[in-house]
């Protein structure tokens, strides 16, 4: 069992930065692959960047590739997304959410573990 805990969500205004933790807790998940998504009232959960435990390669949504960054400490079990130059349309609540090692997918269901969601509302 793999605890997920979401922080760093706050208001911003447009142009601004903020940056989200994943703090993981029950295993190491230094092997899964590990996701960021964002949902909006009345919309799906949007796939936004992965990294791939094994690997460590890393994907983005078109909407925030150049913008959002994630990354990984192995040893605090800690997830990142860094997100930069943000926009009143990035406003949403974000998860980080745990793949198994081998489901190599961007869909929602194909993760297992979630956390609760930290908001973050963006400005004009």
């Amino acid at each position: 069992q793999v605890q997920l805990v979401e922080s760093g969500g706050g208001s911003v205004q447009a142009g601004g930065s903020l940056r989200l933790s994943c703090a993981a807790s029950g295993r190491t998940i230094s092997d899964y692959n590990i996701a960021w998504f964002r949902q909006s009232p009345g919309k799906e959960r949007e796939f936004l960047a992965r990294v791939i435990g094994r690997t460590n390669t890393t994907s983005y949504a078109y909407s925030v590739k150049g913008r959002f960054t994630i990354t990984r400490d192995t040893f605090k079990d800690t997830v990142f997304l860094q997100m930069n130059s943000l926009k009143p349309e990035d406003t949403a609540g974000y998860y980080c959410a745990v793949a198994d090692s081998f489901r190599i997918s961007i869909a929602p269901v194909a993760y297992r573990y979630w956390g609760q969601g930290t908001q973050v509302t963006v400005s004009s």
